[in-house]
């Protein structure tokens, strides 16, 4: 599979929690960490997914915001992956953020220069990916 996403993040459904339209799937990635997707639940079933069958989450660095600091606060979306600054390329308007997770995976995020510089952001800083579980793209292998 070839994808132009960035975040790509392999795994195994963890569990699968159909509805009537969505369907919540959570999965375990390689690295360990856990992302909950909501896919429609005839997306679920033309993908074929079960509880242990392979997946790959796939999310855009456009849907994913930084956290520095958020032991107090409390956020809607239920994807958090915690890590560490590995890399800022800044650009005229946007800075592209690089967090290294456990695992060998990394997740990368797209904020204004000014969301970076009111973040201090910098290589080795500890920081929270967080994004929302219908901002989740599922892929499976045929």
């Amino acid at each position: 599979m070839k994808t132009s996403a960035r975040n790509q993040f392999p795994g195994k459904v963890a569990s699968i929690n159909p509805g009537a339209v969505n369907d919540e799937i959570e999965l375990e990635t390689a690295g360990g960490q856990k992302i909950v997707a909501m896919i429609t639940h005839a997306s679920a079933e033309h993908l074929g997914m079960f509880p242990g069958c392979d997946v790959v989450a796939l999310v855009p660095p456009s849907s994913v915001v930084v956290v520095t600091a958020d032991e107090k606060a409390s956020f809607s979306a239920r994807n958090r992956l915690a890590g560490t600054v590995s890399r800022i390329q800044r650009g005229s308007v946007n800075s592209e953020v690089t967090i290294a997770l456990a695992g060998g995976l990394s997740v990368s995020a797209v904020v204004t220069n000014d969301g970076a510089a009111s973040l201090d952001l910098a290589p080795g800083q500890p920081a929270t990916a967080i994004f929302k579980a219908s901002s989740v793209i599922l892929a499976v292998t045929v």
